[in-house]
């Protein structure tokens, strides 16, 4: 019988969306952000623990302010993929600005085979263009995977990340969902996350996906806590034969070259 898969999925990194939105304070040095130094080596000693092996989602800036980084990251098995050049409001983007930032940031990154879209929402233009540019799979806002003009899509669902439950101006899209407008505790990530593990086992086959931000582990040690009962769990799992715990890389290689269409969710986080 087939054995269900999961994807574990980190976004963001550096200083890059901060630059983006106008708030990296003016003279302040570049390449020594916190989510860089010191969360994500918790990510990683985490994931080594478990033997574990994730997909980082980053911006294309990092390329330039954190070869290192990134270089180790592959080293220790994990896929580096797009997230933008510096998380970009993506669905509102022009056609050509667009193509400009994917060239510039696959470019940076050494062509990787994987984009998520910042926001979660793609243009009109986006799947044919990373087609063309020699991606192999997206992963937007959604939750059924499937091909878009025969690209691999590979959705997250906005109840299984973690900002969805930390960050503020994530509150209209919790009411939306029927949650607390106001943050939540790191405990609500790690229930969703767990029972949505629980049920992916119990489904016997397709595709879960996970998606956590290293910066917000600087919300303190509840935050580390949560994530590492999350990779606990999964490891667990994956020794006891019950699922794989695969690279985005390897899923988008496995989805059928007939997958019907996905199913993705138009929803912003602040709508």
């Amino acid at each position: 019988m087939p054995v269900p898969t999961v994807s574990l999925t980190f976004d963001n990194l550096g200083e890059a969306a901060e630059l983006e939105r106008g708030t990296w304070p003016d003279g302040q040095p570049l390449g020594e952000h916190f989510s860089v130094r010191e969360s994500l080596p918790q990510v990683l000693s985490l994931l080594a623990a478990e033997g574990l092996a994730a997909t980082f989602f980053v911006e294309g800036l990092n390329g330039e302010l954190y070869p290192d980084v990134l270089a180790r990251l592959a080293t220790a098995g994990h896929e580096v993929a797009v997230h933008g050049w510096r998380h970009e409001p993506w669905a509102e983007l022009a056609p050509e600005h667009e193509r400009e930032l994917l060239e510039r940031a696959r470019a940076a990154l050494g062509a990787p085979a994987g984009f998520r879209p910042p926001g979660g929402r793609l243009t009109a233009a986006t799947a044919a263009l990373l087609g063309e540019l020699g991606f192999r799979y997206c992963s937007p806002a959604g939750d059924r995977p499937g091909r878009l003009e025969g690209l691999a899509m590979l959705p997250f669902e906005w109840r299984l990340i973690d900002a969805y439950y930390l960050v503020p101006h994530f509150g209209a899209l919790r009411r939306r969902h029927g949650d607390p407008e106001a943050p939540m505790l790191p405990t609500a990530v790690r229930d969703a996350v767990l029972a949505a593990l629980d049920s992916h086992v119990a489904g016997g086959d397709g595709q879960l996906v996970l998606l956590f931000h290293p910066f917000l582990l600087s919300v303190g040690p509840e935050a580390v806590s949560a994530l590492a009962e999350v990779i606990g769990r999964l490891g667990a799992l994956v020794r006891a034969g019950a699922l794989r715990c695969v690279r985005m890389d390897e899923a988008a290689k496995a989805l059928p070259t007939d997958a019907g269409e996905p199913r993705l969710d138009p929803t912003a986080w602040g709508a």
